[in-house]
């Protein structure tokens, strides 16, 4: 993405840093960051202020966020720590710009920022990040891309660390995406993953407007 953000920037107070250069903008009003337990499920919720964005949490592993354009956010349900495991999703994603829809998550030992993204809109996550290869899984095929960040936000605060993503070629927003067939896929490649952090199923805008409903319907936890 052109800024990936974590929650744990909102609470160090450097959002001006994750602004694109030369934007400038006032808060505006929406839902603010937050993070927690709901209806069982683990959500996590950032924004930078500058977007007119509502996160909504609904029942069992539903959400559903509204945006406008300006400004950086990310949010979603699923699970701290996350795991290897399958995760069945249903819902719609209808952005009009730059957004992604993705099995978000961090590593810590090293520090991993991870994407497994199922759709995007106008903006392919993966341009102007290293193509590394592809995998094949869950009926579709993705590439793969790492891309270093430096000296940007991240769960442990102002780092310098690695993004690890897998972008599928045939978008959806609907389906299973097993997490273990990515994180082996990355492994032959050399890239590593640490000790898990939050997992969730994030929508993500950037600049951009629209709509977002999903509901994580079921997830098969597999040790590693």
């Amino acid at each position: 993405m052109l800024n990936s953000l974590s929650l744990i920037a909102a609470f160090t107070a450097i959002a001006a840093i994750c602004a694109a250069p030369g934007r400038q903008y006032l808060p505006r009003s929406g839902t603010p960051s937050s993070t927690g337990t709901n209806n069982g499920f683990y959500y996590s919720f950032w924004t930078d202020g500058g977007a007119d964005v509502s996160y909504t949490n609904q029942a069992g592993g539903e959400y559903s966020i509204t945006w406008g354009d300006g400004g950086n956010f990310v949010g979603g349900k699923g699970w701290n720590p996350g795991s290897a495991r399958a995760i069945t999703y249903s819902g719609t994603f209808s952005p009009n710009g730059n957004a992604y829809l993705s099995v978000y998550g961090w590593t810590t030992d090293p520090l991993i920022e991870y994407y497994i993204t199922e759709n995007y809109g106008t903006y392919n996550p993966g341009s102007g990040s290293t193509h590394k290869g592809t995998v094949s899984s869950d009926g579709g095929t993705y590439d793969i891309y790492t891309a270093t960040r430096t000296n940007a936000p991240s769960i442990q605060g102002t780092a310098t660390f690695t993004q690890f993503w897998s972008v599928r070629q045939e978008k959806r927003s609907n389906g299973t995406v097993t997490t273990e067939n990515h994180f082996n896929a990355w492994s032959k490649l050399r890239l590593t993953l640490g000790t898990f952090n939050y997992q969730i199923i994030a929508t993500e805008g950037y600049f951009s407007t629209g709509s977002s409903d999903i509901t994580v319907l079921s997830s098969a936890s597999k040790c590693r």
